[in-house]
């Protein structure tokens, strides 16, 4: 072989050989990203959940949304929101909104503390009357502070909790408190673009709570009469307090703005329990939902091979 041929069978495999690595460096970069989700599947940040533990071990929170983008995911909410101090509030939708990802819901400033609750009464004495008046201005200025943290967020959307059963009022007497100073929430929010959306929960995770059944809050729905007042149908609440969960769907449908997913009976991820969630995700969708499903579980493996685990159930139940 003559130099000229050899120097340009060498410059071939060296180019070739760059190319390959070229090549085997793209697939490495594509294998740690997932593939996007069809479905708005959104991680919830906040601690309680816990999710993937061992694959975010270490990073900050707002690391973690990134690290949530690289696995697929779209979308993120976190219940914590309006606790964080507000630097930490707007890095963490700043991040979000630089991956284009989407910002689901955060609990209102009225919680479920027994001093800070919606509640569906106020007493004003020994004599327990209803001090009706004393509620709504709570309410308003509650109302505005979670109005505040919206904006500061980007956020469309803010879960409400009503309060715990007063077993001195009859059920209804209660619902039609909650409906007028939800009211009053309602014509605040409107205003400001946000949507409340109210979950009922179940008597397992919170035991002497007032707002327990889709119906209620359809009902309350539809009095408040409202674009700012929906529901927020958490599945693994539901299947404990009702079950038949595409036929109660179905019939609050019109009021239904956002999910929460968790499988029977441990509140852990979708297949890890009794729902049958390959079926709902795809009846949901069908029906034209295209909206934000919140991950509000814990992991049933806790293993690190449990971390990819979950995702791949959420692989599993996503729509084609």
């Amino acid at each position: 072989m003559n130099r000229r041929t050899f120097s340009k069978n060498a410059l071939g495999a060296i180019l070739g050989a760059t190319t390959l690595a070229g090549a085997s460096t793209a697939v490495a970069q594509e294998s740690k990203t997932g593939k996007p989700f069809n479905c708005k599947f959104a991680p919830n940040i906040y601690k309680w959940t816990n999710i993937c533990a061992n694959s975010v071990k270490g990073l900050s929170d707002v690391d973690k949304i990134q690290w949530w983008y690289d696995q697929g995911f779209r979308a993120m909410e976190d219940n914590e929101m309006m606790r964080y101090p507000l630097e930490k509030q707007v890095a963490l939708s700043k991040k979000m909104q630089s991956l284009g990802m989407d910002f689901g819901v955060f609990t209102a400033s009225i919680g479920c503390g027994s001093k800070s609750c919606w509640l569906t009464s106020c007493r004003e004495n020994e004599r327990q009357r209803p001090d009706k008046k004393a509620a709504i201005e709570r309410i308003k200025i509650e109302t505005a502070k979670t109005i505040e943290t919206a904006k500061r967020v980007n956020a469309k959307w803010t879960t409400v909790v009503l309060g715990k059963d007063d077993l001195t009022l009859e059920h209804t007497y209660q619902m039609a408190n909650a409906v007028e100073q939800l009211k009053y929430a309602s014509e605040m929010c409107e205003k400001a673009g946000l949507i409340m959306v109210l979950e009922p929960l179940c008597f397992v995770n919170h035991p002497g709570i007032w707002l327990q059944r889709t119906s209620d809050a359809y009902m309350i729905c539809k009095a408040v009469n409202s674009p700012s007042c929906k529901i927020l149908y958490d599945v693994y609440h539901q299947q404990h307090t009702e079950g038949t969960l595409i036929r109660n769907i179905d019939y609050a449908w019109d009021e239904i703005a956002y999910f929460h997913l968790g499988d029977c009976p441990n509140r852990t991820e979708p297949l890890s329990g009794e729902i049958n969630y390959k079926q709902l995700i795809k009846h949901i969708h069908d029906k034209g939902y295209r909206g934000i499903y919140g991950m509000e579980h814990r992991q049933s493996d806790k293993s690190p091979a449990g971390d990819q685990k979950l995702i791949q159930a959420y692989r599993e139940i996503d729509v084609a």
